[in-house]
């Protein structure tokens, strides 16, 4: 088979900088040796009966989800992570947290879990018999206690950037690291929604920024990062902003079509992406200054 782009190859080689298969992710990890991903980001089906999925019994979907995740961690290298990024099960108005349901998973995989991240959102579903769902879930899962974190690249600014000791042998020198504060474990950035810079036709499509901010924390440049249920590619566009090799998979041909024009689009430094750590809109304080709150970033590809 052919090269796709002369970017984006069908077929996994541990040289490709991105690969994308469009079928089953077991195909695809069945292709990748041992030890060989750096990191797992990925967000999967919720078995809610999404356009992109077949509702199955619960029982059925964490078999499913047990041999994917056990696949997904015979491939991370010892230094390596995953991350799983869910929301809820909802049946009959009744939710179950996903990440709940499928910690025994991890624990049985002899995995360790570093973070359980929130990420907030303020827009989705009303709700009329319970309060609204405004957050999903990142579980960060390390295979052993040798990995990699960097944190310097994802400091978020600093609530009291000039904050200096006022006694002791530091008095005067800034209490704070100039490079920012740690971003914690709740994450406040916007869902992609109708008027998100990054919104394509995929229904439940996640932001660059919450992928790239994993791919900054948890691994190098050159570093190979494997999501298995792809979507319309935001994990491959965010590694190839950040000098990272991706693998991919994702099923329905229509996603597979709009990741492929995305990821030529971020290897030429055109696509339109939300810059991380840009304040959320605020439409009062937009007004008077009389700016345009669609501001966006096209991210600078020199030396890639």
């Amino acid at each position: 088979m052919k090269e796709l782009n002369a970017k984006i190859h069908p077929m996994f080689s541990i040289n490709n900088k991105t690969t994308f298969f469009c079928g089953d992710c077991v195909d695809l990890l069945k292709q990748i040796p041992d030890e060989s991903v750096d990191l797992v980001i990925t967000s999967p089906p919720y078995n809610i009966g999404k356009e992109y999925e077949k509702k199955i019994d619960i029982e059925q979907y964490v078999l499913q989800q047990t041999e994917i995740i056990n696949e997904c961690v015979r491939t991370i290298k010892d230094s390596g992570s995953i991350c799983w990024q869910v929301g809820n099960y909802v049946n009959k108005g009744s939710i179950i947290p996903l990440d709940s349901l499928l910690f025994p998973i991890f624990l049985n995989a002899k995995l360790k879990m570093r973070n359980r991240i929130v990420w907030h959102f303020e827009h989705g579903l009303h709700c009329k018999n319970r309060f609204s769902g405004r957050y999903e879930t990142i579980v960060w899962f390390t295979k052993t206690d040798n990995y990699k974190f960097n944190l310097d690249p994802v400091r978020v600014p600093q609530k009291y950037p000039k904050k200096k000791y006022f006694k002791g042998p530091k008095a005067g020198q800034y209490s704070c690291n100039p490079l920012g504060k740690n971003p914690g474990d709740l994450w406040i950035f916007p869902n992609v929604k109708h008027n998100h810079v990054e919104k394509t036709i995929h229904p439940c499509q996640f932001p660059v920024e919450l992928a790239e901010r994993l791919v900054l924390s948890l691994t190098d440049k050159n570093d190979l990062v494997l999501d298995p249920f792809a979507g319309v590619g935001t994990t491959a566009v965010a590694a190839i902003k950040n000098k990272r090799k991706s693998a991919n998979a994702e099923t329905k041909k229509e996603y597979f079509e709009i990741a492929q024009k995305r990821i030529v689009l971020a290897s030429q430094g055109k696509l339109p992406i939300r810059s991380m750590n840009k304040s959320i809109y605020n439409p009062d304080e937009n007004l008077l200054k009389n700016k345009n709150p669609d501001q966006t970033t096209i991210f600078d590809m020199e030396n890639v």
